[in-house]
């Protein structure tokens, strides 16, 4: 069964709904593996851009317990998630359609990010701020590693 062209794209976008380093974490992290996505993008081989992206990554699940943190939805975060969704998004579309998955994954992750806010606001409530983000970073950074999975291939199948 083909996979739909910008599914791969649309997914990560609502991975970046949630958390917004982890799309480019799990790519980050892909690419440390030997593989390539199928949208060509330069930025992913830069080391500063890798491992910076698998510091933010962890830095934003810490900073996410913490009761001082914003809500997903305030314009820093928004923009976070723009940027996020957006280069994933081109990297996981197929070569030649990454303004697509960028335009996919950001359409996503934007009206999204409202929703995955009210559900968290709602688990808080029933289960606290640590536990609720703890649930949530499992289920996300799972989705992220799956998403990312199913779309890379190994960089010797170029």
């Amino acid at each position: 069964m083909k996979t739909p062209s910008l599914l791969w794209s649309a997914l990560i976008g609502a991975v970046a709904s949630a958390r917004s380093m982890t799309p480019m974490a799990t790519l980050s992290a892909a690419r440390l593996l030997g593989h390539s996505t199928p949208g060509r993008l330069a930025l992913l081989d830069r080391p500063l851009f890798k491992y910076g992206a698998l510091a933010m990554g962890a830095g934003e699940l810490a900073g996410d317990k913490m009761k001082t943190a914003p809500d997903r939805t305030v314009a820093l975060g928004l923009l976070a998630r723009v940027m996020s969704a957006g280069i994933a998004g081109a990297a996981l579309a197929p070569r030649g359609r990454e303004q697509a998955g960028a335009l996919a994954a950001v359409a996503t992750a934007v009206p999204l990010a409202y929703v995955t806010l009210d559900a968290r606001k709602n688990a808080i409530k029933h289960i606290g701020q640590t536990r609720s983000g703890l649930i949530e970073d499992a289920l996300i950074i799972a989705g992220g590693i799956a998403i990312v999975a199913l779309a890379v291939r190994p960089a010797s199948r170029l």
